[in-house]
């Protein structure tokens, strides 16, 4: 009986994570920037070794490998509910503070931040929308893989600003059938 509830479980849990996986989709920065895959929200860390303690960034998207990788991978039913989550981690995207620039980390899934997709493609605060979704404006870090070189820069929110549209303005891509589809965040 104990060996029957035991692969019981692991079916289970296993079919739980595969229903996850057909909804990933990655938010993707609109401009490439330096990068021509583009960059990606991402969590801190390598794929499924990512360290969500250490919180958020932007990377080279990793669906140029033919996939969405789980530390890129949100959940796209979660979206529509305006919350950032990324199912393989179970967590949600939080704010740490309200000053500028606001910082971001991963916690539990409880009472966090909702965010809202503007019609001008950028992402802000449900609570605060005068704050948008930035990558730093810097050049980007060398990450330690990929061919070329994955680069990396800083993620906040700053106060949104047409001038800096290129570091504010965002994307949804996702794959289906082996095809990657794309449209902006404001059509999501």
């Amino acid at each position: 009986m104990f060996l029957g509830i035991t692969v019981l479980f692991c079916i289970v849990g296993s079919v739980v994570w595969s229903k996850s996986q057909i909804n990933l989709v990655e938010i993707k920065l609109l401009n490439n920037l330096d990068d021509k895959r583009g960059f990606c929200i991402d969590i801190k860390g390598h794929k499924s070794s990512a360290k969500i303690d250490k919180g958020l960034q932007t990377h080279t998207c990793y669906s140029y490998q033919g996939k969405i990788s789980v530390d890129q991978g949100l959940d796209a039913d979660r979206l529509k509910q305006k919350e950032l989550f990324f199912p393989y981690f179970d967590v949600c995207v939080n704010t740490t503070s309200y000053d500028n620039p606001i910082n971001l980390n991963l916690i539990e899934c409880k009472n966090t931040q909702q965010f809202i997709f503007n019609k001008d493609n950028t992402i802000s605060l449900k609570d605060n929308k005068n704050f948008c979704l930035t990558v730093a404006k810097e050049k980007s870090r060398k990450g330690g893989g990929g061919s070329p070189l994955h680069l990396m820069r800083n993620l906040s929110m700053q106060i949104c600003d047409k001038k800096y549209s290129i570091y504010q303005t965002w994307g949804i891509r996702h794959f289906k059938k082996g095809k990657v589809f794309a449209k902006d965040i404001s059509n999501f």
